[in-house]
């Protein structure tokens, strides 16, 4: 077949699966009962909400890259197609997407219905700021593509109004609760060979966050994040994409960051910087889009603190690699149940009171590493993570900054399902103390008068769920609340409670996915010039 032919044969057969979908949900609307979309894989740490006989609409089959268009710099993609298989699908016509998810499993329908942002986003902003257009089943059956009224606006000269524009800012990070997405189109920009990686060591906690900000001024930067290991050393990190490898050093090698020998990316900055204040390496374009996935970004440590026995040197992280990718790590944290214990939280900081938050963390917490990024803040009403500087009233608009400091908070808490809820929410009162907000995949414990009031109300919400027939479908509240009182209560299977049962059943779970051949497999990974 042509190329032309297999763009058409694969849009027929996303036809037929939409019109399949479309069908089904059409007769639980008719019958106003309530359904759930299963998608196959997750990334949330949340806690199953799964009641009764709830029904599920299947879309796991949606995972294809349906086409990628080198004059128009765009990709049709299903909503399951994962950043790995996105990125390994645009890399030959020498495009890649401007925000790139640096976890390979997560899914580009994920990005869009929750809420992306990694180290490029303080220059492109959210995963579905470079979305062009998606196509969704709305709650009643009817399928509507749907375009993204900023980038008409910019790139395609439309004044006005774009027809359904409020349906796609109101379902970007509306966890689906607005109706299924079955089809985007993305934006793709030039991709480059290397990304030139230059390290700069910070002695505290406010000079991170001085430069971090500072980066993102600079004009000649693609990508800013930074790590801090401790008060007094974090690690600012930048990226600027190359073709070459510099000319005057001749032994230049790139620095990869995939294989079972390779070091985890937070270890290699913590090296690089131990006894020099600035490094540079060039890491070729996809090994540095995935740097965190090998330890995920350091939860991977963690196991070993859980399997004490087992020393955390270089031999053994090589000999286990293949249970130390973020999709297997996924697979035995859930497995495992240690979910219940663990903390992974995103929070959106202002930048004026990040240092305050880090030190709430630092004494209440002792959570070591943190990942500091920055981020386009977002004006709501939106359900993206949405800061208010100090002494400002969160409805003037004009008072607030443009940028945020996304803060990741990812340790051990409590082994007391009571004080780890309670600790769970004394962070979110903080949280909100400081002006920030959380991301939504992590356990929310938020009652709904707050939650509301946190979003501003719900009011234009309900306006677009009454508007696109999702009346039937659960709220962002009812998807993303745990129970603090049932949770605080819940205990585990007393078998998977003791050490190291639930670990190894959690591992088992692991193996039984099979993830760990899509590593194993991955076209992404550098095989030399």
């Amino acid at each position: 077949m042509t190329g032309a032919n297999t763009i058409a044969a694969a849009l027929e057969r996303h036809a037929t699966t939409v019109t399949r979908l479309s069908s089904q949900i059409s007769s639980f609307y008719a019958s106003r009962l309530p359904y759930r979309i299963f998608h196959g894989s997750t990334n949330s740490t949340r806690p199953p909400t799964q009641k009764g006989n709830t029904k599920f609409v299947d879309i796991s089959s949606l995972n294809n890259v349906l086409s990628v268009d080198r004059q128009t710099k765009t990709a049709l993609v299903e909503p399951n197609v994962p950043m790995d298989k996105l990125v390994e699908a645009t890399l030959p016509h020498g495009l890649v997407p401007p925000i790139v998810m640096e976890f390979p499993g997560i899914t580009a329908g994920g990005g869009f219905a929750g809420t992306a942002g990694e180290s490029s986003s303080f220059r492109h902003g959210f995963f579905d700021d470079t979305v062009r257009e998606v196509e969704m089943v709305l709650g009643n059956g009817e399928v509507v593509k749907v375009r993204n009224p900023e980038i008409a606006a910019k790139s395609e000269g439309v004044t006005g109004e774009v027809e359904k524009g409020d349906l796609f800012r109101g379902a970007a990070g509306a966890v689906g609760t607005l109706g299924t997405t079955t089809l985007l189109e993305v934006q793709l920009m030039e991709a480059k060979k290397f990304v030139k990686t230059e390290y700069k060591r910070a002695s505290s906690v406010a000079e991170a966050i001085r430069m971090v900000r500072e980066e993102t001024q600079r004009g000649d930067n693609d990508y800013v994040d930074g790590i801090l290991f401790s008060k007094d050393h974090g690690v600012v990190v930048t990226g600027k994409l190359v073709n070459e490898l510099p000319s005057d050093v001749p032994t230049t090698k790139p620095q990869t960051f995939s294989g079972a020998w390779d070091p985890w990316f937070y270890l290699h900055c913590q090296e690089k910087t131990l006894s020099s204040q600035t490094a540079t390496d060039y890491v070729p374009l996809a090994e540095y889009l995935f740097r965190y996935d090998r330890g995920g970004f350091w939860v991977g440590a963690a196991a070993f603190q859980y399997f004490s026995w087992v020393p955390f040197t270089r031999l053994t992280r090589w000999f286990l690699d293949d249970f130390l990718h973020t999709r297997m790590m996924y697979r035995a944290l859930h497995g495992s149940g240690e979910s219940a214990r663990f903390v992974v939280q995103d929070i959106a900081m202002p930048f004026e009171t990040s240092e305050e938050f880090i030190d709430y963390t630092s004494s209440s917490l002792g959570i070591w590493p943190l990942w500091l990024c920055p981020l386009k803040r977002r004006a709501p009403p939106t359900f993206h993570p949405h800061t208010t500087r100090p002494g400002t009233d969160p409805a003037d608009e004009k008072a607030q900054d443009d940028m945020m400091l996304n803060i990741g908070v990812w340790g051990w808490g409590p082994d007391k399902p009571a004080e780890f809820v309670a600790k769970n929410i004394e962070l979110e009162n903080k949280v909100h103390e400081l002006g920030g907000m959380k991301w939504f995949y992590a356990h929310t414990y938020y009652e709904q008068e707050k939650f509301w009031k946190m979003y501003g109300g719900r009011e234009w919400y309900d306006q677009l769920r009454k508007k696109y027939n999702a009346e039937t479908l659960p709220t962002v509240w009812d998807k993303i609340h745990v129970d603090a009182d049932k949770a605080g209560k819940k205990q585990r299977h007393w078998l998977l409670a003791k050490k190291p049962i639930g670990g190894f059943y959690g591992i088992w779970k692991s193996i039984q996915s099979k993830d760990y051949f899509l590593h194993r497999k991955a076209e992404w990974k550098w095989k030399g010039e």
